[in-house]
Parts: C-alpha cells; sequence; structure tokens
C-alpha cells in the first residue's frame, strides 16, 4: 500500500514541476513580447526628383465652331468627319428654293418702286412748269417733291432687302473659315436647322492636329513651382509604353474653385507631328520641378512617425502644416480633386525646418533626432544636416504588440 501512495505523490509532484516550468516559460516570453518592435531603414545616398503630377485632356490649340446664320434643310453635304478642308471650301448647302423665292419677290417690288420714282420725278417736272405759268400753287409744287422724295426712299430700301436677300442665298453655302480638319459633324442630309435664337453649330474644324495642348488643373500649394517653357513628360492611354514631350505654355490666372478647393488651368504645348495624339485623349502629365544626385537622403515615412506612448501624450497639433510630418489636409484634396487623383512631389514637411525621426539604438530603442530637411518625392527625403550619417537606422513603424494585448487576448479565448 505504500508503495502506490509513493508513486503518486512522485507523479504529482512532476506535474507540479512541469506546471510551474511552463508558467515561467510563458511569463518570460509574455515578457519578451512586451518589447516593442520596430520596423526600420537605414540612410543612404542617392537622388530625388521633385515632380508635379496632373491628368488632363488633349485639345487642338484652335476650333473653330461652324455654324448658320439662316434656317433651312440641309440639301447636300460635301465633306466628313476626318476630312482635312481648306479655307472657303463648301462644306454643306441648305436648299435655297424659298431664299431664290425671296429674291425675286424682292426684284418686283424694286422695280415697282423704280417706276413709282419715274413717274414722282415726272410729275414734279411738269408741276415746275406750271408754277412759272401760275396754273398751279407752290404747295402742289412742294407735294410732288415730297412724293419724288418718298418714291426714292423707297427705292432704297427694296435695294438693300435685295442685298439682304442675295446675302442670305450666299449663306445657304456653309464654307469653311479656316484650313484645318472636321473633327465634328452635327448636320445630316434633309435635316432641318433652325436659327431663329441662336447660330447652331454645325461643324467643328480644328485649325492644325500637328500642335495641341494639353488642359490640367493643379493644386494651389504647386503652382508656385511652375514656370512657363518648363519642359513637361506624359504619357496616353492609348500608347501606354511611349513618352510624349511638351512645354509649359501659359499659367492661367483665373482660379477656379470648388468645395474650397483652389486650382488652375495650366496650358502645355504639344507638338503632334507623328498624329498618334488625338483630341479628348487623357494625358498623365509629369513636371520635374527640382532634381538632386547623391543627396542624404530618409525615407519620407520615417517622418510619420512617433512611439506609442508619446503619440498618446502628444496632443494633437492643428494649423496649415498640420501633424508634424503629415502635409496638410487641404493640400491633398486640392491634389486629389485635381483631374481625378492628380499628385505632386510637393514640399517635404517641416522643410528647411526642424523635424524629428527616431533612430533605433543598438539597445533596440528608439532615440529621438531633431533633423533639418530638403526637398522630397514623397519616398524620400533630403537631408540638409549632419545629424544623421549614412547606415544609420531610422524607425518607419512599430510592429510589435505588448505583453498586456497577447494576454488579454489569451484570456479572451479562454473564457
Amino acid at each position: 500500500m505504500t508503495r502506490p501512495i509513493w508513486g503518486r505523490l512522485i507523479t504529482v509532484v512532476v506535474l507540479l514541476t512541469l506546471a510551474a516550468g511552463g508558467y515561467y516559460w510563458w511569463h518570460k516570453r509574455g515578457e519578451q513580447k512586451a518589447k516593442p518592435q520596430y520596423r526600420s531603414a537605414a540612410v543612404d545616398r542617392g537622388s530625388i526628383v521633385q515632380q508635379i503630377n496632373a491628368n488632363g485632356s488633349l485639345n487642338p490649340v484652335t476650333v473653330v465652331n461652324v455654324g448658320t446664320q439662316i434656317s433651312g434643310t440641309v440639301l447636300r453635304l460635301h465633306t466628313d468627319y476626318n476630312q482635312p478642308v481648306k479655307a472657303g471650301q463648301v462644306l454643306a448647302e441648305l436648299d435655297p428654293v424659298l431664299l431664290k423665292a425671296q429674291i425675286q419677290q424682292t426684284e418686283a417690288n424694286l422695280r415697282n418702286a423704280r417706276a413709282a420714282l419715274a413717274l414722282a420725278d415726272s410729275t414734279l417736272k411738269r408741276n415746275r412748269e406750271l408754277v412759272d405759268k401760275g396754273f398751279v400753287s407752290a404747295a402742289v409744287l412742294d407735294q410732288s417733291a415730297k412724293e419724288v422724295e418718298s418714291a426714292r426712299a423707297q427705292v432704297g430700301v427694296y435695294e438693300a432687302q435685295l442685298q439682304r436677300d442675295q446675302a442670305n442665298l450666299g449663306y445657304s453655302v456653309i464654307r469653311s473659315p479656316i484650313a484645318g480638319v472636321v473633327v465634328n459633324r452635327s448636320i445630316d442630309v434633309g435635316q432641318t436647322v433652325a436659327a431663329s435664337f441662336q447660330t447652331p453649330t454645325l461643324f467643328q474644324i480644328a485649325r492644325d492636329l500637328q500642335q495641341m495642348q494639353i488642359d490640367t488643373s493643379v493644386a494651389e500649394a504647386d503652382i508656385g513651382a511652375l514656370k512657363e517653357g518648363q519642359p513637361v513628360r506624359f504619357n496616353v492611354d492609348a500608347f501606354p509604353e511611349r513618352e510624349f514631350v511638351g512645354r509649359v505654355r501659359q499659367l492661367r490666372i483665373n482660379p477656379t474653385i470648388q468645395q474650397n478647393i483652389v486650382t488652375y488651368n495650366v496650358v502645355i504645348a504639344v507638338n503632334n507631328d507623328s498624329g498618334l495624339l488625338l483630341p479628348g485623349m487623357t494625358a498623365h502629365v509629369n513636371v520635374v520641378v527640382k532634381r538632386k544626385d547623391d543627396v542624404l537622403r530618409l525615407p519620407a515615412v520615417a517622418l510619420r512617425f512617433r512611439p506609442s506612448d508619446e503619440a498618446k501624450a502628444a496632443p494633437p497639433e492643428d494649423g496649415a502644416q498640420g501633424r508634424r510630418g503629415v502635409p496638410a489636409a487641404g493640400n491633398d484634396r486640392a491634389r486629389a480633386a485635381n483631374g481625378g487623383g492628380a499628385t505632386s512631389g510637393g514640399r517635404p514637411p517641416q522643410a528647411q525646418r526642424g523635424a524629428k525621426v527616431y533612430r533605433l539604438g543598438e539597445d533596440g530603442k528608439p532615440t529621438p533626432v531633431e533633423i533639418k530637411t530638403g526637398i522630397t518625392d514623397n519616398r524620400f527625403v533630403e537631408l540638409t544636416g549632419e545629424e544623421l550619417k549614412v547606415g544609420d537606422q531610422v524607425i518607419l513603424r512599430e510592429v510589435g504588440k505588448s505583453a498586456a494585448q497577447d494576454t488579454g487576448t489569451f484570456r479572451m479565448r479562454l473564457f
């Protein structure tokens, strides 16, 4: 009986020892997890290209809307889409039947008025002779003179009306005012066009598709970095593998304000000798504002990192700059609203002023370092001071979780 009791006691002692060892191991593992883990990157040397990106649409430099001053039915079409035309070339003809009838009516009225003028003039001459002989009074002579002037004025009215009717007949032939290419046609044979209240647009003619322009919008935070004559590179969705070049031609000072976001129209001149670019294409524009090679740099995300305890204790900062290391939200909204997702290289957070990053020490703890920054491309930030050197590890973000969080999760799973 004694030996089984001792066996049971030994079994209990072994189990208690294993439990204590497991608890000790789990506790030490929790302490190790309590230490925060960090993702870091090394300071290095390289190139930084500060640039402005935007979206815009390709348009001809000059587009003329060809309309008509008279109403009528389209009788003939002499051109179509994409056809080149010369200045004065006939594009279309309206039915001239009613216009010719109006001219005939006006010519008949003019002949009648001229006949009336001849009769009035003859009567005036005869009355002058009768007045000299004393057969009629001077009042009759004055009335005859008035009738002559009235008949002469009526002749002038019908002559002017005849000129107007002839001009309308000429307007029934639609001619191109410039040499170019037909980019749009909005009429067909048999269609009636009405020019009662406003001139209808029949054709759109681009002067020269070899010279085009990109109309794009740039946020107010970036407009100061653009100058006329700056080179521009862009691509279009139709030829994603090919890069085209252009040049900033004009910065239009008339702002566009939508939801308190201010943008400015920037016109970019484009040479289209190849003829690949078509009106309406979406252009993804890239303007290099500044470039520096072989400079000391660090990842831009390092400026946004703050240790968890400091982030909880620090009050939020207000102002145009926003949180330290984070650009102002208004500029981000402006860039996002610019052409459906336009962004820019932008100015670095706290540029040329004190900014803070955290260097990862040999003991695994973060050490704050005040730095001075230069330009940025939103991936890397230039270091203009000597606070850091090549190879220093700067913290990008925290990746470890506290032991309390792990224990809490463990308990929630148990209970």
